[in-house]
């Protein structure tokens, strides 16, 4: 395959997560802000930009945080290159690119979901069409995973889009994990509070696990046990280590195809080892921002390459 192939496959499904994940940081957000009152859900709204990564682009153009400024600016802004319509566009920039590796059925789904979505942000988005849009970005990733896992050869070009998926899920709930610890809790003096719990809640709502996580804990939200669920669970498919021990499986099964393993394949195997012999209480006996900067850097390492091992080309 084609490294610009490649190439396209692996962004298009990078952009894809990012930007379906973006959306559930901010409906996260959104249901945390409409409980608090004005001054809390102003902290509520500058979480969720600290947390998509936006605080320099969001801090050039508004000196305050309100709920309508916050979710234009990340759905829509023009001059925000993070925006969920920017990543949208990528994604169906780099899918009309790799048309000849893809399924109708894929191409379909990513066509229509961007022609739908341009035309609903083409105007401001108000408190009472918010939650439409947020659902359409999330709808428009699952219709694209589905698409491409029952249309799709399990070829090269599959594998190098489960790869994206996969790098890209495992930086975004590592990120919103330590978010936690370093932007939305405030003071020390909160921790055990209402407002720690619920911002606990919020971390479990961002990557869709609150419904899981009390199903398998009864109900009780402990800090540790949500640690425990999304750094090592395995059954939760937004952990840290299902995310790794699919992209193990994405990189070895390119490594089967092209006949050698590269350096993406012996990285993301010492990562999977790590995680599989790991304890929720050695994760704090790091430190878990320590951990959690480690594992991104990780991350990023294995992503670089998987470009440098295919020889992708922009």
């Amino acid at each position: 395959m084609l490294g610009r192939t490649a190439n396209g496959l692996f962004w298009m499904f990078r952009y894809l997560e990012r930007a379906e994940n973006t959306a559930r940081l901010l409906d996260a957000g959104l249901r945390m802000a409409l409980t608090r009152d004005l001054i809390t859900a102003e902290e509520e709204w500058r979480s969720v930009i600290h947390a998509s990564g936006q605080s320099r682009a969001y801090r050039a153009k508004h000196g305050t945080f309100t709920g309508i400024q916050v979710w234009n600016h990340i759905l829509r802004d023009k001059d925000n290159a993070g925006s969920v319509l920017a990543m949208m566009r990528q994604v169906r920039t780099n899918a009309r690119g790799v048309r000849n590796a893809i399924s109708g059925e894929l191409w379909g789904v990513v066509n229509e979901s961007w022609m739908a979505l341009d035309d609903k942000l083409t105007r401001p988005v108000t408190q009472g069409s918010v939650g439409e849009v947020i659902d359409m970005v999330r709808r428009a990733g699952t219709l694209a995973h589905g698409a491409m896992a029952n249309s799709m050869l399990r070829d090269a070009g599959y594998h190098f889009a489960r790869a994206g998926t996969f790098v890209e899920r495992a930086d975004n709930t590592a990120r919103i994990l330590d978010m936690k610890y370093y932007l939305l809790l405030p003071s020390l003096s909160y921790v055990g509070t209402p407002l720690d719990s619920g911002q606990w809640d919020q971390v479990l709502r961002s990557v869709s696990g609150q419904r899981a996580y009390r199903w398998l804990n009864a109900g009780q939200t402990d800090p540790r046990g949500i640690v425990q669920f999304l750094v090592l669970d395995e059954r939760f498919p937004r952990s840290l280590a299902y995310s790794h021990s699919m992209l193990a499986e994405a990189v070895t099964a390119l490594a089967r195809i092209h006949g050698q393993e590269g350096d993406s394949h012996r990285l993301i195997a010492d990562s999977t080892s790590k995680l599989a012999g790991l304890a929720v209480t050695q994760v704090f006996e790091q430190g878990l921002h320590e951990f959690l900067t480690e594992f991104t850097r990780c991350n990023a390492a294995i992503a670089l390459a998987i470009s440098n091992d295919y020889r992708f080309l922009r």
